[in-house]
């Protein structure tokens, strides 16, 4: 697998948790770009927010990147304005050049003066649904397997829009995050699969979720991820 030659970021975007569709729901998936530079901490950008800390952000999903190749198959399939510029997925980079089939797992990357680590692929929930107001969204992006990837931060530093991604070290390059989605979601009980997956650094999540299969024989259930909580008008009698 060649590696992917240095990328420049598209758009660097950062968003406020704000309420959301449903209710009591937050989110700041509404991002939008930053012209000057930013910090990266371990928590991600600064200024950057998140509307539900049990299951966005944190360390391990500290920066959110999704290609803006994939722009183009979604326009495909959709007419909407979000997809008229980088932002519609709540990404904080926006990249042409780089995808889930040329990432790997563990990937280390110089973006600006930081350091980062390639820590998982993207679950998508159902804040994508309300988003493009298409209710199976988060299913229709799952099955595509164009749902982006996560950044843990190793080296915090300042990071700002045309600054080249530079791939720093590959330890895993047998893990394309392609091959990462296809156990997660097709191959979802192949043994030898999950097996080769537990030794990755992947989130405590993840690790539970591969173990939880090898012991039970069975995959979690995804509709609560994927469909969220009943919304107001649904509930109207």
């Amino acid at each position: 697998m060649s590696l992917p030659a240095p990328t420049p970021l598209l758009a660097l975007l950062i968003g406020r948790a704000v309420p959301y569709t449903r209710p009591g729901s937050r989110s700041g998936i509404a991002k939008r770009p930053v012209d000057g530079a930013l910090e990266i901490d371990l928590t991600g950008l600064r200024g950057d927010e998140q509307g539900d800390l049990r299951v966005h952000g944190g360390p391990d999903k500290a920066v959110h990147h999704y290609p803006f190749d994939h722009y183009a198959a979604w326009r495909g399939e959709l007419v909407h304005p979000l997809l008229d510029a980088p932002g519609a997925f709540g990404e904080n980079f926006s990249t042409l050049g780089w995808t889930e089939q040329t990432v790997c797992i563990g990937d280390v990357v110089q973006a600006g003066t930081a350091v980062l680590e390639v820590s998982q692929g993207r679950q998508p929930c159902w804040k994508l649904n309300d988003r493009f107001d298409v209710p199976d969204m988060a299913r229709r992006l799952q099955a595509s397997g164009r749902s982006g990837w996560y950044y843990r931060v190793l080296e915090p530093g300042q990071v700002r829009s045309g600054d080249s991604l530079r791939l720093l070290q590959r330890p895993h390059p047998g893990w394309p995050l392609a091959r990462l989605l296809e156990m997660l979601y097709r191959r979802m009980l192949d043994h030898d699969l999950l097996q080769e997956a537990a030794t990755l650094p992947l989130p405590e999540s993840w690790m539970r979720l591969i173990h939880n299969r090898l012991r039970t024989a069975s995959v979690e259930a995804w509709d609560k991820r994927l469909d969220g909580p009943a919304r107001a008008d649904d509930t109207a009698p």
